[in-house]
């Protein structure tokens, strides 16, 4: 308006002067001047004039308002809208294209006016501007599909994952057991596979399985939805805490799912996830082919032109989910896992480690370095143990085993392989002829495999179970020896024996 209403009560109620009306207004002695000889000229009275409005009291004093619009093409602002999420896309480059084809349109402010009358015309939620391939915004939905047991009729509600892309409403939703952070996280890996790509950021609500500690400003992230981030190169963006504008897109998204989806299945019934997953992705490919009103074009469609390109690839591997623990090194040089015990280095005994287990394997890192891994075992109790990381003295002791020493000493021989078996068996327990074995065994170092290998012989013929009786054959010479003379040798000497040549 032109300060039409407010001149002419001046005017005409409080007869001030020209001069006086443009100091309080601000604005020209003419402008003041002009408007009061229209309104003389038809004759208007205060009554009158407060009988019309705005629009029409302008209309009856300057006549008609004429638009240069007016025969122009109009650019299409839900086109423009649709372009702006575009990476790099930008009004002033829309407007350039379109004077490419229409070279008498509107000049830029005229174009960047006819936008933004639109926009403001719009639901609150369009006025973000998301870039293609920017976000995808995650939630799970308030009400809950379930599956029915087809043995006992038990009913159990499970959880509805929604995801959906910013620049093109393109939705996925499935059907997981919890929002536990496997299921949570597992969710979001066949999401970014169904759309063969991953956006620059991931923005869900602060529930647990995602934030270990709410806040509005540094939120902290869950460890392995962090692994997961890194793996896919994203980055988690939180919402804030009772900020549901922050995550408008999957909100609405959300509310779409329930009516689109669970609406439908509403009278269904499904005895397993995997029923109702299927009929789920039925639904989901429906959504996305549906034809959206205000964009003239699918969500599908608007995926292939807009976010598909610009999502990340995705890296060659698929995420392994992995669950983190925090353990101590204990005395034996072991960390406990779900009742399983599994080793380090010796020398980090008492420290603090991550766990990083998935269902085949076992992780440890110290300080974010992998100091040690394990195949993952079921067995209560039991221990997995890598000889390395034993002191030298315990790796020597380890190496002691029955079937080892057999071993050992079949390579010297089949009479050194007998003894050394006689000898485990003759004690209680099989690791107190260890030492004897090994004993002989060095034998062989200092008198060679043969003549060990005939001292065993010789020790088995007379009952001799022991390092000892080797050790004494090898250093008399009995080894080689004929069995008379051996007996003979074996003779004990002493002066009453007198011997067979006191008789001659």
């Amino acid at each position: 308006m032109r300060h039409i209403r407010e001149i002419l009560r001046q005017k005409l109620v409080l007869g001030r002067s020209n001069r006086q009306v443009a100091a309080s207004l601000g604005i020209s002695h003419g402008s003041v001047s002009n408007t009061a000889s229209r309104g003389r000229a038809l004759e208007l009275d205060w009554e009158t004039i407060q009988a019309l409005g705005d629009d029409a009291l302008e209309e009856r004093l300057y006549g008609p308002r004429t638009t240069k619009r007016a025969g122009r093409p109009l650019p299409d602002p839900a086109y423009l809208h649709t372009e702006l999420r575009r990476v790099g896309v930008t009004l002033q480059l829309l407007h350039l294209e379109y004077l490419e084809q229409h070279p008498d349109g509107f000049r830029y402010t005229a174009f960047c006016a006819h936008y933004n009358e639109w926009l403001a015309r719009q639901k609150p939620t369009m006025r973000q501007v998301h870039r293609a391939g920017e976000k995808l915004f995650v939630d799970y939905s308030g009400n809950k599909p379930h599956i029915v047991d087809p043995e006992t009729g038990e009913i159990t509600e499970v959880e509805l994952f929604v995801a959906v892309l910013g620049a093109s409403n393109f939705t996925y939703a499935e059907a997981t057991r919890t929002q536990k952070v496997a299921d949570f996280v597992a969710s979001h890996v066949r999401a970014m596979q169904e759309m063969s790509g991953a956006a620059k950021a991931i923005v869900p609500d602060q529930l647990k399985s995602g934030v270990t500690r709410p806040c509005r400003y540094e939120p902290g992230l869950q460890r392995t939805y962090e692994e997961m981030a890194g793996h896919y190169g994203t980055t988690i963006l939180p919402a804030r805490p009772k900020s549901p504008r922050d995550k408008a897109k999957v909100e609405n998204g959300v509310l779409v799912a329930q009516r689109w989806i669970l609406a439908k299945i509403r009278n269904q019934t499904f005895f397993s996830l995997t029923a109702l997953n299927e009929r789920i992705s039925e639904l989901v490919f429906e959504l996305n082919e549906r034809r959206m009103r205000i964009y003239g074009a699918s969500r599908r469609e608007l995926f292939e032109r807009l976010d598909k390109p610009a999502l990340a690839p995705l890296p060659e591997t698929r995420f392994v989910i992995g669950e983190w623990k925090t353990a101590r090194v204990n005395i034996d040089y072991h960390i406990e896992f779900d009742h399983h015990f599994y080793s380090v280095p010796y020398t980090l005994l008492g420290e603090e480690v991550d766990v990083r287990a998935t269902a085949t394997t076992v992780e440890i890192y110290l300080r974010n370095e992998r100091i040690a891994g394990h195949l993952r075992s079921m067995r209560r109790g039991q221990h997995t143990t890598i000889a390395e990381h034993m002191p030298k003295a315990h790796q020597a002791h380890a190496e002691w085993s029955p079937s080892r020493i057999l071993s050992w000493a079949a390579s010297v021989g089949p009479e050194t392989a007998r003894l050394a078996q006689a000898i485990l068996a003759s004690r209680p327990h099989p690791e107190q002829g260890y030492r004897s074995c090994l004993g002989i065994l060095r034998l062989s170092k200092r008198y060679g495999d043969a003549r060990v290998e005939l001292a065993c012989g010789r020790a088995m013929s007379v009952g001799a179970r022991s390092y000892r009786h080797v050790e004494s054959i090898l250093k008399h010479g009995l080894d080689q020896l004929s069995p008379t003379e051996a007996a003979r040798s074996n003779r004990p000497t002493h002066e009453n024996i007198r011997g067979r040549s006191y008789y001659h």
